[in-house]
């Protein structure tokens, strides 16, 4: 089972930009599925982005579309999120989530996913 933790969150203003990473440990995400989630207070777990399981398709939420990209580093070890012209709305705690079973029509649903990071806070001022 990989290992996941995310860093990088923080305080920003309405139209900053921010990159969240989530570094894989106990083996590499190669094979897997991977992808980011946030959850604001009070709401459900959001699917933000992801990798398919043999890394050929991104998979991007609504409403992060054009914004937001997701990529991983060479020895998918490291998966970022790159978030640009971040809105208010994008205030959440961001996770990053990996599965090995994860099939095409359920990479936007959080139960498809074994292995989560503990999350990393984003907040956006306005």
């Amino acid at each position: 089972q990989v290992q996941l933790a995310e860093s990088g969150g923080g305080l920003v203003q309405a139209g900053d930009s921010l990159r969240v990473s989530c570094a894989a440990s106990g083996r590499t995400l190669n094979g897997y599925a991977s992808a980011w989630f946030r959850q604001a207070p009070g709401k459900e777990r959001e699917f933000v982005a992801a990798f398919s399981r043999t890394g050929g398709y991104t998979y991007y939420g609504d409403s992060v579309k054009g914004r937001f990209t997701i990529s991983r580093d060479k020895d998918k070890s490291t998966l970022y999120l790159q978030m640009n012209s971040l809105k208010p709305e994008d205030a959440a705690i961001y996770y990053c989530a990996a599965g090995s079973g994860v099939i095409t029509s359920e990479i936007r649903n959080p139960r498809a996913y074994s292995s989560w990071g503990q999350g990393t806070q984003v907040t956006v001022s306005s």
